[in-house]
């Protein structure tokens, strides 16, 4: 849903941001920094030093006189730097929302002020070296095996209560990601002077380089170094408003206020870094299997009956749908946990649910956090009664959202997480969800300042638009946590960090600040939620969150908000969606056809051909914009067939990658460079994607093309729609492929083992159907070597795990050599599969060396006796071999077989040559 951010400020937000943001804001020097006067090891193997002030002064507030450092390398792979106020405890992410050790508590000074006549030490870990120099106080951060710097603090440090800044030096060769959540317009890779802002605003997704929905404080650093790629990444966990000030040869956090708390991850491959780091945040939470399916919503599903009609239409279509949403249509009065008795009459409501769900698909709904204050309205009377609500001078926040005047619970209070899943199971009771949609949860607010209920007039008057501030407001102005003596770039036009959202001197439980918690707030909101669903459901919980904060991704799944039905929201999609995955939430997508304003025809076309490899799959509309389901268009109906049909049909490799994040921290969606880290032409491309480590996407993202010009990393790739296709580059090469209108470029990568199944119109069909496997070995090589794995559950158990007798795990093998082809597999806990009768009905083999049949099959030893089909069709080349005509090759299908996926099998053929 839209808001008032989004909808009434996006058009001025471009342009104000160009005016109000200056890159020299940040390069004054402020005082002479610290310098170290004691450092000791403490018994937990860390070190603990204080840093005393240099020189006071005034800019920005005092400085804090004397800090304590704590260093520890946590792992071998993570390093941690921690300092704060020597004396007073400080604000920090609350340990009990993101798990992880607690340094030392801060108290007493230990040491004295003294000259070191040591000037440069260092404390070494197994992959990282923290050095430090004592007056002025600097640190660095090295890897040991190539002793490279990946973080100088050559600067000086500033260390003010409500100001903190710190620099580091960069090499100009280094190419960074991150630091969101943002709308890069440039791409993926960070682009120096460029305003990067982290502070939870409801700002539309259409307002490029602006700080949007959540707060990602982490950035991956990919350097080539003598031909080789080192990948690291650092964390500041910290949820205060800062502004980032990328130079391209330097990076400045100014922060306005908690503590430096740095993490700093050693990878050294991409995979590595969101492994280690997503082992520091939490691993991403496993998602059912149908939210794998395409998911279908809209704000404008005026009753019911337009829901059941949209349902009829995709399978009338037949366009693949598991997931039917309502936008806030359902409630009564825009109200949380109702259902409006006229457009949405239970009695009906809960006969469609009985019937999609007998199919196996699914109903979601959307949630705001904000409680209508209505005396007459269940759920506002219970929070009163629990006192639950964000308190302003010992009262209840007064604000404005889609129910008019509302109260803000405060999710950082045990007693709010306890209400909060009472009133999901008791919406549950009334109707049976499947998930919960949280939005505006940054948190938007239709007004700013201190608000009240205007006497005499309705609020809102239902006239006009809802997202206009009806309320009595006045500025909050008076303490400075409301103005702070730092001015962040707010939603890109330096806005008071109270503006359309929570007064920052608002207060949390045990009295903490909105100023510090605001950034928190959708993150807070999404572990109660998912606390809810899993206490009311018993299953595994689907939620989907607009603002995220380091570590949501262990929750929930993301959206990457109100995007814009235009080709360059298209094009941004991407980059977002590979940022997400860095930041430990693969589950991602962006609204499919854009949100608003309606998009063309080719544009929708162009959309689902990207949307249907999104790993969260969904199209979504604004209430005001003209319908645009994938059937409303004949060419688009086409289109979404054509790409949905494949998705379905690799549903298991998805599922499989949705359980390697969840172990591994692994993204769903990467960029190229995950796969090729040494193929630098890869590191600023965002035009591309790959799905694992081997699907590559390269869709068309400009209006009026029929071609593409794609990038080939080295190697061999083969067109998942016509497999006798293939691309072959030697050393990398940009290639211009045919792209029709209905037609979507998907390469499969050699030495990869792909699982598929039929597809079908639903996940639940879908996953009955048999499996074939698409085994990839280098176009004409004579020896080769691929491997695949598969996963199998019960798909919507709490946990996703090995050992409950209800999930299976299957690793293939495939090899030639010698003229004879061979593959195999190694199953963990077959039971499962076994019980579900899943078998593998067909094998493709690609890239074969020769033009003959295949003969002499065997399977598990044995000579094959069940009548078989087999086939082999030679490959064209987009990019031919160096000499083709030698390095001939084919591809070979072997199909009626009946292998059980929850056994070992072994198979083998000799490849004649003619």
């Amino acid at each position: 849903m839209a808001s008032s951010s989004s909808l009434a400020f996006s058009l001025t937000l471009l342009l104000a941001l160009i005016l109000c943001f200056s890159p020299t804001q940040s390069s004054k020097t402020i005082g002479k920094g610290y310098r170290l006067i004691s450092i000791e090891e403490s018994p937990d193997g860390g070190f603990i030093g204080y840093l005393q002030v240099k020189q006071k002064n005034k800019i920005y507030g005092s400085d804090i006189t004397t800090l304590r450092l704590f260093v520890k390398h946590e792992t071998d792979s993570r390093l941690r730097v921690h300092i704060t106020d020597a004396k007073q405890q400080r604000w920090e992410v609350p340990y009990n929302l993101l798990p992880r050790e607690q340094p030392p508590q801060v108290g007493k000074v230990i040491g004295k002020s003294r000259k070191s006549p040591i000037t440069v030490q260092e404390i070494s870990g197994s992959e990282l070296i923290f050095s430090y120099t004592i007056d002025p106080f600097t640190f660095a951060v090295k890897r040991r095996s190539n002793h490279e710097t990946l973080f100088n603090t050559s600067s000086s440090l500033v260390f003010k209560d409500q100001y903190l800044e710190i620099s580091t030096s960069l090499p100009k060769e280094a190419s960074l990601y991150g630091l969101g959540e943002n709308s890069q317009a440039n791409g993926i890779k960070l682009v120096p002077n460029e305003p990067y802002t982290l502070y939870t605003e409801d700002v539309s997704a259409i307002n490029l380089n602006t700080d949007l929905y959540g707060s990602h404080p982490m950035y991956m650093d990919l350097r080539n170094v003598g031909g080789k790629a080192y990948a690291h990444a650092v964390l500041l966990l910290n949820s205060n408003g800062m502004d980032v000030f990328y130079r391209g040869d330097s990076l400045t956090y100014k922060v306005i206020g908690g503590v430096f708390d740095f993490y700093f991850i050693a990878g050294p491959s991409p995979l590595n870094v969101v492994d280690q780091y997503t082992q520091l945040i939490g691993r991403p939470a496993p998602m059912p299997y149908w939210s794998l399916g395409f998911h279908q919503c809209r704000w404008g599903y005026h009753n019911l009956s337009v829901v059941e009609d949209v349902v009829d239409n995709y399978k009338k279509a037949k366009i693949p749908l598991d997931v039917i949403w309502n936008d806030d249509d359902h409630m009564d009065g825009h109200k949380d946990f109702t259902l409006n008795p006229v457009a949405y009459p239970r009695a009906k409501l809960l006969a469609f649910l009985d019937k999609i769900h007998k199919i196996g698909m699914k109903y979601i709904v959307i949630n705001d956090p904000g409680i209508g204050v209505n005396a007459s309205y269940g759920t506002f009377q219970r929070a009163m009664a629990a006192d639950v609500f964000i308190k302003y001078e010992g009262k209840p926040f007064l604000a404005q959202v889609w129910p008019g005047p509302v109260y803000f619970p405060d999710f950082l209070n045990p007693k709010t997480v306890s209400w909060w899943g009472d009133e999901i199971k008791r919406f549950h009771d009334l109707v049976p969800i499947d998930g919960l949609w949280i939005d505006m949860n940054e948190v938007s607010n239709f007004c700013s300042g201190l608000c009240t209920i205007p006497q005499g007039k309705q609020c809102p008057s239902g006239e006009g638009p809802g997202w206009v501030c009806c309320l009595d407001c006045k500025n909050i102005t008076k303490t400075r946590w409301d103005d702070p003596p730092y001015k962040i770039n707010a939603t890109g036009v330096v806005a008071p960090v109270g503006f359309k959202t929570i007064a920052t001197s608002a207060t949390h439980y045990n009295g903490v600040r909105e100023y510090d918690a605001h950034s928190i707030y959708g993150f807070s909101e999404t572990i109660a939620t998912h606390k809810g669903l899993l206490d009311v459901k018993g299953k595994r919980p689907f939620i989907l969150s607009r603002s995220t904060f380091v570590g949501s991704g262990k929750y929930a799944a993301h959206w990457t908000g109100d995007n814009q039905g235009t080709w360059q929201s298209l094009q941004v999609s991407i980059s977002t969606m590979l940022n997400f995955g860095i930041f430990g939430v693969p589950m991602v997508g962006s609204d499919i056809c854009g949100f608003y304003p309606q998009p063309t025809e080719e544009l929708c076309n162009r959309w689902i051909e990207v949307g249907a490899f999104y790993p969260f799959s969904r199209d979504h509309a604004n209430y005001y914009s003209p319908r645009q389901e994938l059937y409303q268009w004949d060419t688009v109906a086409d289109s979404a067939r054509n790409a949905l049909g494949m998705r379905y049909k690799i549903l298991p490799f998805l599922y499989t990658l949705n359980y390697e994040a969840h172990m591994t921290g692994a993204p769903i969606a990467r960029p190229l460079f995950f796969s090729f880290p040494e193929y630098t032409e890869c590191y600023g491309n965002s035009r591309q994607f790959l799905l694992g480590s081997s699907l590559m996407i390269s869709p068309v993202l400009e209006q009026g093309k029929t071609e593409v010009e794609a990038l080939f990393p080295p190697g061999s790739w083969y067109h998942m729609f016509d497999m006798t296709q293939a691309v072959v580059s030697k050393n990398g090469k940009r290639v211009t492929l045919p792209a029709p209108l209905n037609f979507v470029n998907v390469h499969l990568y050699q030495n990869t083992i792909l699982p598929m199944q039929q597809g079908g119109l639903i996940s639940k069909d879908a996953r009955t159907t048999p499996f074939g496997l698409v085994i990839t070995f280098p176009a004409g090589a004579s020896e080769g070597y691929a491997t695949g794995k598969l996963y199998l559950d019960e798909d919507e158990l709490p946990e996703m795990k090995l050992g409950n007798e209800q999930s299976t795990y299957v690793d293939f093998y495939a090899s030639v050599g010698n003229g004879t082809v061979k593959m195999w597999s190694q199953v963990k806990e077959g039971k499962f599969a076994l019980s579900n009768g899943w078998v593998i009905e067909k094998v493709s083999v690609l890239g074969l060396k020769g033009t003959g049949q295949a003969s002499e099959i065997q399977i598990n030893g044995s000579p094959m006796t069940k009548k078989i089909e087999v086939s082999s069709k030679e490959h064209s080349y987009v990019i031919g071999l160096e000499d083709e005509e030698e390095n001939k090759s084919v591809m070979v299908e072997v199909s009626g077989l009946e292998m059980l996926v929850g056994k070992d099998f072994n198979m083998s053929w000799k490849m004649g040559i003619n």
